[in-house]
């Protein structure tokens, strides 16, 4: 990133907030400078207005400026780190049953608050409304019916760098279809073991044919 548009994050990181004024004077160069690498970071949406502040003197309030939840990206993360640890420590001190029945309690709530099955919900209706959800969690998910079968697909793995350490959390995820949508639900494909994403399986029910 240039380096002026990155002292311009950094300056708003810093302040919460600030107008086209005071970046010019933080950065020490002209306020239609500072404009232009605003147009640019609001164009990658890094940066957005963020309301307007009044002056105690005469003059026209000044437009403020902020970052995006976009831009958080651009600043190193530990939630691995802290996640690795707690994961750690939860291991080293419960019995591996209740480590288990840990996770698939975690399973059980993330699904509580899914849309509810309908009972009159066709397959293809209830995958749809949990493709939304999924999606809405950070697996970028989506469905097909392939060779007389569904199959729900989620490209993106939130836990990708603990995931590998942590095969619980693989066992949750399973655990998490199952219970967004029973039946012979299982992996096909693992992101965890070199693919591209994990797919899993819905057989038809006999009932429904």
């Amino acid at each position: 990133m240039q380096t002026i548009r990155r002292r311009i994050i950094e300056i708003l990181k810093e302040n919460g907030s600030a107008t086209v004024a005071e970046l010019a004077n933080r950065l020490g160069i002209a306020q239609v400078s500072v404009r232009h690498h605003l147009d640019i970071l609001i164009g990658e949406d890094m940066v957005e207005a963020a309301g307007v502040r009044r002056h105690d003197g005469a003059g026209r309030p000044s437009q403020v400026y902020a970052l995006t939840p976009q831009a958080a990206r651009l600043f190193p993360q530990r939630h691995d780190a802290i996640a690795d640890g707690l994961l750690e420590e939860i291991k080293a001190a419960l019995p591996a049953e209740q480590v288990r029945t840990f996770f698939i309690h975690l399973a059980d709530k993330a699904a509580s608050e899914a849309p509810a099955a309908l009972p009159d919900q066709s397959v293809e209706e209830r995958l749809d409304e949990i493709a939304r959800f999924l999606t809405e969690k950070g697996y970028n998910a989506r469905w097909e019916e392939k060779n007389g079968r569904y199959e729900l697909h989620a490209y993106n793995c939130p836990y990708m760098g603990t995931a590998d350490r942590h095969h619980e959390l693989c066992m949750m995820d399973q655990e998490l279809m199952r219970a967004l949508v029973p039946g012979a639900t299982r992996y096909q494909t693992r992101a965890l073991h070199g693919a591209t994403h994990c797919t899993y399986v819905i057989e038809p029910n006999p009932s429904d044919t």
